[in-house]
């Protein structure tokens, strides 16, 4: 089943490159909260808030990876596996908390802009823009192929492109003068933190709400299943994703009197494998009415890899 790590990945390594960028951003984001209150700086302040977001969304990978690698057992058949999908929603729901706050400090500080410690906002911008660089460089050597993970980087690769905002504004402020500069470094960052926002709550959402996996249209699927020689029809069809990487489907299908339906259910777990990626599949397979025969499969595993059939005259 390809839902596992991939391109040399292991759940050890991907752990390690989280903490280390976790540990790595929560000594900043200390350093940048006292720095940020002494420049007075809505800008450093916001960027603080979102490295704080940074690492919570990682300790939140972290704690869901966890939860995801236990083994299914009694009522949870697929396990924790979709922990890292309610991890990534809560990233999500905290970038709107973010933007909300951070719109309404700017856009009071553009009416009423104070002053600001412009050279303390640019060195510390600068060294915020290096920081998160190294961060988003051992997030991005872990398996980006999981929701879990790459809420995480999202989130800290924005960060960045807030740091540069922010480091033109500390320019702006130390050379013009021009205070506002600060409040709108900290729009643009909450307008980065909105379109994240709005990315991650996506992508959690089909899943939560089983949508079919991206890119895979239930009506392609039924019709690819359908033009089988010895299929006559395609009932109850179910395409969802359980988790990132980890697309199901589930169909009941109807073939020719006499045919061998172990032999189809194996050619159309083939097709849907090659065509569609999808390789948990639980196909029910009868003939038309007047002589019956059910196939199932149910179990993760490759076709090649199928249990003989089982036919209930």
């Amino acid at each position: 089943m390809g839902h596992g790590h991939g391109h040399g990945h292991s759940a050890h390594s991907d752990r390690r490159y989280l903490t280390a960028a976790l540990v790595l951003l929560a000594v900043f984001m200390a350093a940048e909260v006292v720095i940020g209150v002494v420049a007075n700086s809505i800008a450093l302040i916001s960027d603080a808030g979102h490295m704080l977001t940074d690492a919570a969304s990682i300790a939140l990978a972290l704690i869901a990876m966890n939860m995801a690698a236990r083994p299914a057992s009694g009522a949870y058949t697929f396990g924790w596996k979709r922990a890292e999908i309610l991890s990534a929603a809560v990233n999500g729901l905290t970038f709107v908390l973010l933007v909300a706050y951070f719109v309404y400090e700017g856009v009071r500080r553009l009416i009423e802009p104070p002053e600001v410690k412009g050279l303390l906002v640019l060195g510390t911008a600068l060294a915020g823009i290096a920081v998160n660089a190294v961060a988003v460089w051992l997030i991005a050597r872990a398996d980006r192929g999981s929701l879990n993970v790459e809420g995480a980087f999202q989130h800290i690769l924005n960060d960045m492109y807030a740091f540069v905002a922010t480091a033109i504004a500390g320019a702006v402020v130390w050379l013009t003068g021009w205070g506002r500069a600060d409040a709108i470094a900290a729009l643009v960052v909450a307008a980065l933190m909105a379109r994240s926002a709005y990315s991650l709550l996506r992508d959690a959402g089909r899943i939560l709400f089983e949508a079919a996996p991206p890119g895979v249209h239930p009506t392609e699927v039924s019709a690819a299943i359908g033009a089988h020689a010895d299929v006559t029809g395609v009932e109850d069809l179910h395409v969802w994703t359980v988790t990132s990487g980890f697309p199901a489907l589930s169909a009941h299908v109807i073939v020719r009197t006499g045919r061998d339906c172990h032999r189809i259910r194996r050619e159309l777990a083939e097709l849907l494998h090659e065509r569609f990626h999808i390789d948990h599949t639980t196909l029910q397979v009868d003939h038309v009415p007047g002589a019956a025969c059910r196939i199932v499969k149910a179990v993760d595993r490759s076709p090649a890899d199928s249990p003989p059939a089982r036919t209930v005259p």
